[in-house]
């Protein structure tokens, strides 16, 4: 992580250091004043003949170096110290943190600010390099900071760069110099782990490949410990066939080989159904877990509401059904994750509009009850800001509503808040820069094309251009740092089109239409990219999904959910403890059977 790009700098400010780990500050105003004027001054610090006046008991706060060298290592009369191997810059930067609690951290700067405040242990600094190093990290730099970080132990930057890597690995693999420099037991650590994020399995493969061929001599004996790595059953068995069981490294490798051809068998007669289910169960089999996922929650199905959660693993383009999830069948609902809990808010439960509010913990599989809101609200919009749940609009029974709630999660509580100015149901919404947006709807005579945000520092609505057309059953979702409104239905048709607002210019732009035309469809971001999940075509129900992506402007298609459905709730989970309960199907056959990669009927078999 070298300056290898214009200066960027970063101004952190500590008024607040009273979190765990950070001494507290004292009064910068008063206090740096008097250091300023060399004012009750009770020691000197000196580097290359560079003097820095200051008091004693205000570095003890912030050093625990310092607090020995005043209390242990001198004479308590001593007032110059000498600082050895540390510069007059470094020095002047930390004095000026521990008086006025700001550091300006630049790329030419952080890598002698880490160190120094390593050896200093000036645990602000360390925080404040951490973030800005974390901020920095890319492909081509994460391992570089990854062994930088374990040279000098400090296990959170270690950590954050390690799953970085494991995050983006194809991307290391393709770009990074230091990927070939890697030890064998690091290469063994990340090869072996289940959050390694990949595409396809055959890119570890190649990885190992690569990395025992660029020094075969010293290397080609690791290949044995490396190799069982690859989860064999998640290749392609061609693949297996003609690039693994011909490779001459592993023919060299006979127990490796067996192996390879035994996966191989198994694949086959799994996908002829005559298959043994040992290779269900075995550690070649293991799916690779995502580091995020996207649940598609309850809706409209076959008649009635759905309480079925399917959670999509982006590494597979697989849909897993959740079978411990059905506690509550809701459609025209709102559901957000907040603190590791999935809220299930209002909808419509088959017999009457609900103002019920249950919470999911994700982590534990437990449903629990939380307080009501204030009104009935099927067709509801709903999300989460600041720490708050937000709930707007709907129907309860009788009317449409302009009415708009919060709920505070940590006292369990519901207030209202300033009523829209339209009364709005089934409309979307989402948050950008601190205000909450909703858009279209439908208020009881026709649909909508207007749009307004809420500011909750003025507990105000204010009204925003309309959109190009009327959109009911709309899906918004903040993308892009635009807010994004996707198809919807017009009051004669199902919409194919999509627009986005951009709050810097006031105004709405036309993006990409959708392959299908379709509303009251989950809607949320994964990977950078825009998901529009099941939906109403109008004639018939979705099941199917697509994604933008902004990067190239253009939608694609991703595997379909195994329940067809509309008025969904969808959301992405990140970093969840449990992810082998939501990200792995419960059956590897539909994996298999989903790729449809092999010819059963292939001379090969």
């Amino acid at each position: 992580l070298r300056p290898r790009s214009a200066r960027q700098q970063h101004l952190f400010h500590f008024s607040n250091m009273k979190r765990e780990g950070k001494a507290e500050m004292c009064d910068v105003s008063v206090y740096n004043k008097l250091r300023l004027e060399q004012q009750l001054c009770d020691a000197v610090l000196r580097v290359d003949g560079v003097e820095f006046h200051v008091h004693k008991i205000i570095l003890c706060n912030c050093s625990t170096y310092f607090r020995s060298l005043f209390t242990h290592w001198s004479p308590q009369a001593c007032r110059v110290y000498d600082i050895p191997d540390m510069s007059a810059d470094f020095l002047r930067v930390f004095v000026e943190f521990v008086y006025t609690g700001s550091l300006d951290v630049t790329q030419e700067n952080v890598w002698e600010l880490f160190v120094a405040a390593d050896r200093f242990d000036v645990v602000g600094i360390l925080q404040t390099c951490c973030d800005f190093l974390e901020k920095q990290l890319t492909p081509q730099n994460c391992l570089d900071l990854y062994a930088f970080t374990g040279t000098f132990c400090y296990p959170e930057l270690k950590d954050k760069a390690f799953h970085f890597m494991l995050r983006h690995f194809e991307e290391v693999v393709a770009t990074s110099e230091d990927f070939l420099q890697l030890s064998v037991q690091q290469l063994n650590e990340i090869t072996k782990s289940d959050v390694l994020s990949v595409k396809q399995e055959e890119k570890v493969y190649e990885a190992i490949l690569m990395w025992v061929t660029y020094a075969p001599e010293e290397r080609i004996q690791y290949f044995s410990l490396l190799i069982p790595n690859v989860r064999l059953a998640l290749l392609d068995p061609r693949y297996i066939l003609e690039n693994v069981i011909e490779n001459e490294l592993v023919k060299i490798h006979p127990e490796f080989r067996g192996t390879a051809l035994k996966t191989l068998s198994h694949i086959l007669d799994l996908m002829t159904k005559t298959f043994s289910r040992s290779l269900l169960y075995n550690s070649l089999a293991r799916l690779r877990l995502p580091p995020t996922i996207l649940l598609a929650v309850g809706g409209w199905t076959d008649g009635s509401p759905t309480g079925v959660i399917e959670s999509y693993n982006p590494n597979y383009d697989l849909w897993v059904k959740i079978p411990f999830s059905e506690e509550t069948s809701r459609t025209y609902h709102g559901v957000v994750l907040f603190n590791g809990s999935l809220y299930f808010i209002g909808g419509f439960d088959g017999l009457e509009r609900l103002s019920s509010v249950n919470r999911f913990d994700l982590s534990t599989c437990t449903w629990h009850e939380a307080s009501p809101m204030h009104s009935r609200r099927c067709f509801i919009s709903v999300t989460v800001m600041d720490g708050y749940i937000y709930a707007m609009g709907g129907h309860d029974g009788h009317t449409r509503l302009e009415t708009a709630e919060r709920y505070e999660p940590r006292t369990n509580q519901w207030s209202l808040i300033a009523p829209m100015h339209e009364k709005r149901s089934d409309a979307g919404c989402a948050t950008l820069n601190g205000k909450v947006y909703i858009c279209g709807g439908f208020n009881g005579a026709y649909c909508l094309a207007t749009a307004e945000c809420y500011s909750p520092i003025t507990n105000q609505w204010t009204t925003i251009p309309s959109m190009s057309c009327r959109r009911s059953g709309i899906g918004v979702i903040t993308y892009a740092n635009q807010i994004f409104a996707v198809g919807g239905f017009s009051g004669t048709r199902r919409l194919a089109t999509v627009e986005a607002y951009n709050h810097n210019t006031n105004t709405w732009h036309s993006i990409t239409p959708m392959h299908i035309p379709r509303s009251n469809f989950g809607i949320s971001v994964i990977d950078d990219r825009l998901f529009i999940v099941g939906g109403s075509r109008g004639d018939i129900t979705l099941c199917n999904v697509e994604f933008y992506d902004g990067k190239t402007q253009e939608w694609s298609d991703a595997s379909s959910m195994n329940v067809t459905r509309s008025a969904l709730s969808c959301c992405t989970v990140n970093s969840l403890s449990s992810m082998a309960d939501y990200a792995a199907p419960f059956n590897l056959s539909s994996l298999i059977m989903k790729s449809q990669i092999w010819d059963a009927s292939s001379s090969v078999y």
